[in-house]
């Protein structure tokens, strides 16, 4: 049998995350996989506000669990954290140690926003499999997008090179410091 993995699936409103959902439970997902709905919703001061927010992410990751329902022997949980989504994202993946990361690809994807300097995302030590729904004209076909990002740590135990130089030996420097030429007799 296979290796379980852990999968996270950014869960947002519209349609990218969806379509991607979809494109991984007939192209990525297998039997016994762990499945964990991931929301993020804006940090907010009043109490109301957060209930609300909170809520309506666990029902928006619900409809999502839906689709889950098509991976045979699917563990499936649902997280909702407060927060910026890239930070508690990159939280979440660490947390659990998830082997990949699912999301769509949208026009305010936080993928799109965040710098690749930013150590948060850089330390994620998993694949990130990004699903881009390509819109076409309403008599074509609409088609998706796959793109699949590597995300490793770099080891190099590559000695740096050393750059030859040459040191004049004390008797061709002079008092003052400067080097002199050596003349041959």
């Amino acid at each position: 049998m296979a290796e379980q993995r852990v999968v996270v699936v950014v869960v947002e409103e519209g349609e990218a995350a969806m379509e991607a959902l979809r494109w991984a439970v007939t192209n990525f997902l297998r039997r016994g996989d762990w499945i964990t709905l991931f929301h993020a919703f804006p940090s907010t001061r009043s109490r109301n506000r957060k209930r609300l927010l909170r809520l309506r992410g666990f029902q928006l990751a619900l409809s999502f669990k839906d689709l889950c329902n098509y991976v045979p022997e699917a563990k499936v949980e649902i997280v909702v954290k407060e927060g910026e989504t890239e930070i508690a994202v990159a939280a979440l993946v660490d947390e659990i140690h998830a082997s990949t990361l699912l999301l769509g690809l949208h026009d305010n994807s936080f993928l799109y926003r965040i710098s690749t300097s930013q150590s948060v995302m850089r330390n994620l030590d998993c694949r990130i499999l990004a699903i881009k729904n390509q819109t076409a004209n309403s008599d074509e076909i609409h088609g998706l997008e796959f793109s699949q990002v590597e995300v490793t740590r770099l080891w190099r135990d590559v000695k740096p090179q050393k750059i030859p130089f040459r040191i004049l030996p004390v008797c061709f420097q002079s008092k003052s410091g400067k080097k002199m030429i050596a003349r041959r007799s």
